[in-house]
């Protein structure tokens, strides 16, 4: 009840109806996060585009400039140098043939990101349908299959996000959490909302960027009101 009532309350506090500014917005959802743990505070982006056609896709990736406020635990599959380099490099776990095979008969999942080498994905057929449901698997887009094991788990550990278009043509991110306040939740929402207008696919037609609504975990949403070229 208590959780309902300061629902309520926000409801009170935020017009629903309303696209505000971006840093007004910002206000809104950090003054309407009333839950007692520090919320993470969402973008959902809905777009014109048919996410059933190949060439309407939109994903990518974006390392934001104050991170997301999570501890992100990265396991590195590689062998030999790349196995050392990514332990000198701070991955949480590194490992080759034996980790496949605890994904694959264990169920191993004590990780959020899986980062390895080209040489080793045809290893990865073999936990692909464990992996792709969990958005675990490597790929070349999202840059968790590379060459620069260092680059990708820098770029991971600093507050690297992947965007991707969901069946119902919305992007869901996060962009961080609450106590990060106003100036740093701004610049990493701006730095999102750039990346997501960049991969415009050239087959979308009419209005890209149909809606924009910034959430806490357990707040309310509240619309956004951005400007692009």
């Amino acid at each position: 009840m208590k959780l309902a009532k300061k629902y309520a309350d926000s409801l009170k506090a935020v017009d629903t109806t309303v696209q505000y500014e971006p840093l007004e917005a910002v206000k809104n959802v950090i003054a309407t996060a009333k839950a007692k743990f520090d919320e993470t505070i969402e973008l959902h982006v809905r777009l014109g585009v048919d996410p059933r056609q190949a060439d309407q896709q939109v994903r990518g990736t974006v390392v934001l400039p104050h991170g997301t406020g999570k501890k992100v635990r990265v396991l590195v599959i590689a062998k030999g140098e790349n196995a050392d380099k990514a332990e000198k490099a701070g991955a949480d776990i590194v490992g080759a043939e034996e980790i496949i095979a605890k994904i694959a008969g264990d169920g191993f999942l004590d990780f959020d990101v899986c980062i390895t080498t080209p040489d080793m994905m045809g290893q990865m057929g073999r936990v692909a349908k464990i992996l792709g449901p969990k958005g675990l698997m490597p790929s070349p887009k999202s840059g968790t299959v590379t060459t620069d094991i260092v680059k990708a788990i820098k770029d991971t550990k600093a507050g690297k996000v992947e965007y991707r278009l969901d069946k119902t043509a919305i992007i869901h991110c996060p962009i961080g959490k609450k106590s990060f306040g106003e100036e740093k939740l701004l610049t990493n929402f701006n730095a999102l909302m750039e990346a997501i207008v960049k991969a415009k696919p050239a087959a979308a037609k009419g209005t890209y960027i149909k809606s924009i609504t910034l959430a806490s975990t357990m707040g309310i949403g509240v619309k956004v009101n951005y400007k692009f070229n």
